[in-house]
């Protein structure tokens, strides 16, 4: 059989950086994609979902299992389906852009072969091409409605951004 290529896009008003974290984080998937629920079967390097991870998704009756291979924050995330798809050698890769607007291009792609009867390679690569536009969409979406990391003064827990009163006059009062 030969290889399939799908390909979907989308556009967040959230910053890669956003995106990316609801991408990396398998716990999230369940708020924003079609999946019902995620599982860690093994912790990556770094832990828990750095590269070796292998992440369960369970969507209805399917059980999907996938290994995360290469991780790039904020800009980039690579899998390969272990196991749950009518395909083999499945490699999916999202790769995120910041837009001139401030917001978050995503492109999410695969390959594969199709396992199914001769024939029906088109009707696996439609299932798989609605299945990520669905996933895309809900991470777009969601992301967009999510607060932006801080950066800057007062970005960390250990650097409180800096108060001053609001009345000008009483900083001149408090120090003669």
């Amino acid at each position: 059989m030969k290889r399939r290529t799908v390909r979907v896009s989308e556009h967040s008003e959230a910053p890669p950086e956003v995106v990316y974290g609801l991408l990396a984080d398998g716990t999230t998937w369940p708020a924003w994609s079609p999946i019902e629920t995620f599982a860690l079967e093994r912790a990556g390097d770094p832990a828990p979902e750095g590269p070796g991870a292998i992440r369960v998704f369970v969507k209805g009756r399917t059980t999907g299992r996938d290994q995360l291979l290469e991780l790039e924050p904020g800009r980039r995330l690579k899998y390969a389906s272990l196991s749950g798809l009518p395909v083999r050698d499945y490699v999916g890769e999202v790769v995120l852009e910041r837009s001139a607007s401030g917001g978050t291009n995503i492109d999410w792609h695969s390959t594969f072969v199709p396992t199914t009867p001769p024939g029906t390679g088109p009707l696996a690569a439609r299932g798989i091409r609605r299945f990520l536009a669905q996933c895309a969409h809900g991470l777009a979406v969601y992301a967009a409605s999510q607060p932006a990391p801080r950066t800057g003064v007062g970005a960390g827990p250990f650097d409180p951004a800096p108060t001053m009163p609001s009345d000008p006059q009483r900083i001149s009062s408090a120090n003669p």
